[in-house]
């Protein structure tokens, strides 16, 4: 039987973040490619944000050694605010990858919780569909498809939640579409062109 998998990561929050992005949960250990969100080098999150905002796949990505720029990374959501967590808290892998239809969840990360430590954020977006299902079911919303949002309260809180393809290479569109998701979210976000 597997065991239980807590969550390795805190949750990324810097304290003027304007948006939160939600996963479902990081894959496992042995695919990082640094100690943080999105490690996997087969997914495209920091290639899709580095076309969203510099018109460079590459703008996070140190690709000679096969792994990420953690710090430019860092540097960028601080000044850009953007929090980053998943959706789940505590999982069962029922398979050894890093697939949310393996993943059975254990616990739900509390997104209320995080929600009082971002007082600016009332926008979310969810990177795939696990994260979409569990955070609209614990909440009681109904989830938006690819590209569409809707409005939520958690708690006393009225939020956005814009659900967008995942990063993950598994879903079958490319990261310059993809990215053409997440530009339309960022525009209304920030003032980025």
């Amino acid at each position: 039987m597997n065991n239980p998998e807590t969550h390795p990561l805190a949750p990324f929050t810097p304290p003027d973040a304007k948006v939160l992005i939600l996963g479902s949960f990081p894959p496992p250990k042995s695919r990082w490619k640094m100690d943080f969100y999105y490690p996997n080098f087969n997914n495209d999150m920091w290639r899709i944000l580095g076309l969203v905002f510099y018109k460079d796949k590459h703008h996070f990505i140190d690709i000679v050694n096969k792994t990420f720029k953690e710090q430019l990374i860092k540097e960028f959501l601080n000044e850009q605010g953007i929090a980053i967590s998943d959706t789940a808290y505590q999982i069962k892998r029922l398979a050894n990858n890093a697939s949310d239809k393996f993943l059975e969840v254990v616990t739900e990360q509390d997104i209320k919780a995080l929600l009082d430590k971002l007082p600016n954020c009332h926008t979310l977006i969810t990177t795939g569909e696990k994260a979409s299902q569990i955070l609209c079911q614990r909440y009681d919303a109904p989830a938006p498809k690819v590209g569409e949002s809707v409005k939520m309260m958690i708690g006393d809180r009225k939020v956005q939640l814009y659900r967008l393809p995942s990063s993950s290479r598994a879903y079958p569109l490319a990261t310059e579409k993809k990215a053409e998701y997440y530009q339309a979210v960022f525009e209304r976000i920030f003032d980025v062109d």
